[in-house]
Parts: C-alpha cells; structure tokens; sequence
C-alpha cells in the first residue's frame, strides 16, 4: 500500500473545501513538461508502471488519519471520507519509454476532483524525477556511440528511494546494468562491477590482488589499474596475471578511474596490443557524463565500456524535470465538461484547454515530423487527416507562428487508457520492453533532434480547432478584466 499522505499540504486544504462545499464533481487534469533538460532534444517518458502501481494501493492509513486529526485543521467527517479513499478516475498515458517534447499531455487524469488533486504530488514526483535520469542516461548512451553503459550511482544517489528510481529510469533509459544489487533484484536489472581500489590496497601487492581476484572470478576478470601508477604498475601488472588467464581461455578488461582518460586509454591500449592481448577491453568512469563521452569517442579513445555514477542518477547540472499538473476542464453539471485554462503574461505558461490527445506525424520512411495536440473528438485523428492533404499546425504558444505539412505517412495516437476507473487495462511491459521502447522511439527521429549540443527543435503544435478554443477563453478572460 502506498500512504496518500505523499501529497503537497495544499492539497488536502483544497480537497476539504472541495468536499465541504460539494464540488468533488468529475475534472482532467493533465501533466505535461515545459522545457527539455539539459538544453537537449528529446525526453524520455518514465515512472508510468511505478505510478500505475503507487495508484492501486493508495490510501490513508488509520495512523495516517489520526496524524491528520492532531493537526487540528481537518474535520472529522472529512477525515472519515479520507478513511475511505481511494482512486478510482481514469488514466490515459503515453506508453512508458515515448520519446516525449515539451506542452505535448505525458498523463491525463479524469476522476473526481478530490483525487485528482490528492495524487498531484505523488504523481509529479514519480514521473518528473524518472523521466530526468532515463533522459539523461539516453543521453549518455547515444554520446558513447551506443555502447555499453553501466550505472554505478547507488554511492551519489539522493537517498535509497532515489538510487532505486534511478537504477530503473536509467536501465530504460539504455544502461545496461547497475551496482545496485537490490535493483537488480526488484526490477531484474543485470547487475554488474568488479573489484574497487580497497581489493589492491588490501593486499601485499597490486599483483597479488589481481592473482587472487581472477582466480576467484577467472570469467568475469576487469582489473582496476590506477590504485598506483596506471602505466608503470597497474597496465604491466594486468598483462602479466592476463596472459595466464588468456592461456586458460580466459579473457579480461581493464579499468580506469582517474587521470587523463583520453591519453591514458589510448597508451594502455598499446600495452595490451604489443602485449599480444588484442581481445583484453578497457573500461572508464571517473565521473563521467555525456559532454566527456562524446569528445572520448569523437577523438576514437579505444573504449568498450563505460562506468557512470553521479551525473547519471542525479541528473548532473540539471536538478529537476519541468514537469506540471494543470486542470484542463471540470463538470458543467449537465454531464459534459468546460474547458479550463491557466492564462499566463508569459505566453509559454498560458496552458493548452481542454480533454486533448496527442498525434505523432511520421513520413513514408517512418520518421518523425511532428506532434500535434487536439481536442478530444478534433478530426485531427487519423480518420480525419487524410493522405496527401495539406494541413496547417500552430505553435502551442497560439502565436503567429505555424507550418503546413503534407500527410503523407501514419498519424499515431500517443495517449492510451491505462487505468479504466481505477483498474488497470492490461499487463505491465516488463523493463526491457520499455527500454527496447526508448531505441525504437529515438530511431524514429532524426540524428539533428539527438545531438548533444544545439540539438534541432522538434515541432511540437496545435490544431486549427484547439487554437481558436485558447484565443476564444484568452479574449474573455482579457475582457473580465
């Protein structure tokens, strides 16, 4: 069960005025985000099974109740309501691994007012803070040239409940395997790493440390060689315990951890060749991120693997996601709903109104070209954009701005009910479905939306119809002034 209690203040002040003055009537809200982290590209949307989940045990506790009780602000009938809760609204989402851009709905929420407002915090928390590190550890991933990741953060992570979601974002994200052996074990993640400099230190000599440990672990051998001097000791003293497990069938990797890695991969590398160990691979860490990646790989350091730790599990110079939760309509007390909007002097926080899907505008090739939100029942859907017409799609910031486009591809629906009034609609992908997800997505857009620095800017716009609704309530509400 997960404790309602994980939930903003203002929350539970708002669902008692809710409740006190009888307006727990149906409302959607929506969560989307407004910029890309890390002055990126692209985004990748996660923590939507663990959200699914946290939804289906939600509840207050009795000692939850009675925590509530002491602080002398809730009535006892509501908290006799709250006593009873649970959430019971639907979920429409993108599906968990979407390659996801800015003001475009991730999560659509249709339920009671109450709930809708009570799972805010919870439902922010999950999705913004997975959503980073699966962002960044895509990042990372395309910056290594798509190579072998592994996820060394649980040591950097923002407590355990932190180092639990970043080992999961950043599998889906593309790691391939993590040190933290609990998330191995909840989530089947492969877990990985060998030996730390204390193993050498701990032993009468860096040799005899490397013995020892390959004759432990003969087919799972990488010998950290920094501990002392990377070429003089650690580089010959790999070598020399290598080539007795290369003439045992064995292979080994090497690693380093600090220093200049560009210089020092390149001159181990040698060793090893001249050293008649062509096959023997050299991994990195030492604080690691995409930006020292790219320019490793851009300059061919001869790296197989990589160790990253801090700057993937805490999101590095970025500390948070722009995710947000904003009403979108609520009851016209006639069984229909009224479009809600957020008006903004700043054009980029003025919201997009109303139930709204997403639709993704793929060419003949399968490659994206943009993503287009609509009003629930806009014939911007599939069966109303038609092959080889014309269309004209605006700037959600409902500017000036806009393109026309040529439908000559497929238009995809991206939100999908996960929830149907509390229930789930159907089995949770397993992980590496996810992951394999994030690939597909990222193959489906160009490499100019992918680049680490001054990436393209994918267009992300509106329908003509959903347009006119958000200069249609913008003037009224500019004329009640």
């Amino acid at each position: 069960m997960t404790s309602a209690l994980l939930t903003d203040f203002y929350s539970l002040t708002m669902a008692q005025g809710y409740w006190k003055n009888g307006m727990n009537r149906r409302a959607v809200f929506e969560m989307f985000f407004r910029r890309q982290p890390f002055d990126g590209g692209f985004s990748v949307f996660a923590g939507l099974q663990t959200l699914l989940e946290d939804l289906g045990g939600l509840s207050f506790s009795a000692e939850d109740i009675e925590y509530l009780r002491g602080l002398n602000l809730f009535e006892p009938p509501f908290l006799d309501y709250l006593g009873d809760f649970r959430f019971t609204g639907s979920l429409w989402a993108m599906d968990e691994g979407t390659v996801i851009f800015p003001q475009e709905p991730l999560v659509r929420i249709d339920g009671g007012l109450i709930e809708c407002q009570i799972i805010e915090g919870m439902l922010l928390n999950t999705i913004n803070f997975q959503s980073l590190i699966a962002t960044k550890t895509a990042r990372i991933w395309l910056a290594s040239e798509k190579g072998s990741i592994m996820e060394f953060g649980l040591r950097r992570a923002q407590g355990p409940d932190g180092a639990m979601s970043a080992s999961r974002a950043a599998f889906i994200g593309g790691a391939a395997g993590t040190s933290n052996v609990l998330a191995g074990k909840t989530y089947g993640i492969p877990v990985m790493g060998t030996m730390a400099h204390s193993w050498i230190m701990a032993h009468p000599s860096e040799e005899e440390a490397f013995r020892a440990y390959a004759r432990i672990y003969p087919d799972n051998t990488i010998f950290l060689i920094d501990t002392y001097d990377t070429l003089k000791s650690g580089a010959p003293n790999a070598i020399k315990v290598g080539r007795e497990l290369y003439a045992r069938g064995k292979n080994f990797g090497v690693r380093l951890d600090s220093g200049d890695i560009h210089y020092l991969s390149v001159e181990v590398r040698r060793l090893l060749d001249e050293a008649g160990l062509p096959d023997a691979f050299i991994a990195v860490s030492n604080d690691l991120d995409e930006s020292i990646i790219r320019t490793l790989t851009d300059a061919g350091a001869p790296i197989k693997s990589w160790g990253v730790g801090t700057q993937m599990v805490t999101g590095g110079r970025e500390a948070s996601f722009t995710g947000v939760y904003k009403l979108a309509a609520r009851d016209d007390g006639a069984g229909g709903l009224i479009p809600a909007i957020k008006f903004s002097d700043n054009p980029d926080k003025t919201t997009n109104p109303g139930v709204k899907q997403v639709w993704r505008i793929k060419d003949t090739r399968g490659m994206a070209v943009a993503d287009v939100l609509s009003l629930d029942g806009d014939p911007a859907g599939p069966d109303g954009i038609e092959g080889g017409k014309r269309y004209a799609f605006w700037h959600p910031a409902a500017d000036y701005r806009h393109f026309y486009h040529e439908i000559t591809g497929t238009v995809e629906p991206l939100l999908r009910l996960k929830l149907d009034r509390g229930r789930l609609t159907g089995p949770h992908p397993s992980l590496e479905e996810i992951r394999s997800r994030v690939r597909r997505g990222l193959e489906s857009f160009d490499q100019s939306y992918q680049r680490i620095l001054n990436p393209h800017i994918y267009k992300v716009s509106i329908t003509e119809q959903l347009r006119r609704l958000k200069l249609e309530l913008i003037k009224n509400y500019l004329g009640d002034l």
